[in-house]
């Protein structure tokens, strides 16, 4: 499994929006082939530029490739976070950035599951 990533913030992107052109962070998209993930990026890329934007921002240079163990073991960045419900926030907590709203004890819809 692969993940494509954002250089700059290691967050998991999901797939081209093809009516605005965005892409947005998602952690739940995978590419099961490198050749299925280089090409994800290239239909981002032409995507890019086709609405003719700046060449600094392209996907080719803003966004990385990597096999998803290598990705969590290595590249992936964390962030401190305090739980909700430690009022006296003595306890930090470290979580990946891309750990989902309702997996993170610092959310409110962790503790109202």
């Amino acid at each position: 499994m692969f993940y494509i990533y954002e250089r700059s913030s290691t967050y998991i992107m999901g797939k081209l929006n093809k009516h605005t052109g965005e892409v947005r962070p998602d952690h739940r998209q995978v590419y099961k082939t490198m050749s299925a993930a280089k090409a994800a990026l290239t239909r981002m890329s032409k995507r890019y530029r086709a609405d003719l934007k700046e060449s600094i921002n392209d996907p080719l240079y803003r966004y990385g490739i990597a096999e998803a163990e290598m990705f969590h073991t290595f590249i992936e960045k964390k962030r401190v976070v305090y739980s909700i419900m430690d009022q006296a926030k003595e306890k930090p907590i470290s979580e990946t950035v891309n750990t989902p709203g309702y997996m993170s004890p610092s959310s409110e819809s962790y503790w109202s599951m």
